[in-house]
C-alpha cells in the first residue's frame, strides 16, 4: 500500500472538488497543487463555496469524518441577502425540512449565530453581486452531517438565501488557526491531522 498522504487547501470559489476536468473551462484541485495520483477530496464543497478541504488517500479516516454516526462538527460562515429573526434563526437550530434527491430530510440541530459584524475573510474573487435595496448579514453555522448544498438549502428553507459560504472549520481543525490563503494547500502528518479532527489513532 501507498504511503498515507494527508493535504488541507483553503478551496477557492470556482474550483470544483474533484480532480477530473469535464470542460476545458473547469478549474480542478490538480490546479493548486501537484498532489499524488491516489489522493481524494473528503466530501465537497461545491463550486460556489470556498474554504476548508481535506484531501487525503486514508480512506479510514475519510470514512469517519463523513459517516454521520461519528457527529463530526464542521462549522460555515455563510453571507446571507437580509437580516434572519428570531423565529428563522431558532428554525434552523431546531431543524428545517429540506429536499435532497426528490425526499424530504430533516436537518439536524445545528448551532447557528449571527454575527454582530462581518467576519474577517479577504473578498471573494469575484466580488458577491449584492441587491442595494436589500440588506445582508453573516451566520456562523455548525453541522454534524453534510448533505448535498445543506447549508444554502436550509438557508433557503427559511427565506434567506446564500450570497457567500466559507467552511473555516473541521473538529478543531480551523483555517483561522493554520492560517492558511484562499486556494493555499498544506500537506500535514497523520498525527496531527487525527488529532485536529477528532479521530483516534
Amino acid at each position: 500500500m501507498s504511503d498515507l498522504r494527508y493535504f488541507i487547501i483553503n478551496k477557492p470559489y470556482g474550483v470544483l472538488s474533484q480532480f477530473t476536468r469535464e470542460h476545458p473551462d473547469h478549474r480542478v484541485l490538480g490546479d493548486l497543487y501537484d498532489f499524488p495520483g491516489d489522493v481524494y477530496p473528503v466530501g465537497r464543497l461545491d463550486k460556489d463555496s470556498e474554504g476548508l478541504l481535506i484531501i487525503t488517500n486514508d480512506k479510514a479516516l475519510t470514512h469517519r469524518l463523513l459517516d454521520p454516526q461519528f457527529e463530526h462538527p464542521r462549522n460555515y460562515w455563510v453571507q446571507v441577502e437580509g437580516v434572519p429573526d428570531r423565529e428563522a434563526l431558532s428554525r434552523l437550530r431546531k431543524g428545517v425540512a429540506i429536499r435532497i434527491k426528490k425526499q424530504t430530510h430533516s436537518t439536524r440541530p445545528a448551532r447557528v449565530e449571527l454575527f454582530t459584524s462581518p467576519p474577517a475573510l479577504p473578498e471573494r474573487d469575484p466580488p458577491v453581486r449584492f441587491r442595494k435595496t436589500v440588506p445582508d448579514s453573516w451566520l456562523s453555522i455548525q453541522l454534524t452531517e453534510g448533505k448535498n448544498r445543506q447549508v444554502r438549502r436550509m438557508c433557503a428553507a427559511v427565506g434567506f438565501p446564500v450570497l457567500r459560504l466559507v467552511r473555516t472549520r473541521i473538529q478543531n481543525l480551523s483555517l483561522e488557526k493554520i492560517k492558511l490563503p484562499n486556494g493555499g494547500v498544506k500537506e500535514m502528518n497523520k498525527a496531527d491531522i487525527y488529532q485536529l479532527t477528532g479521530v483516534r489513532l
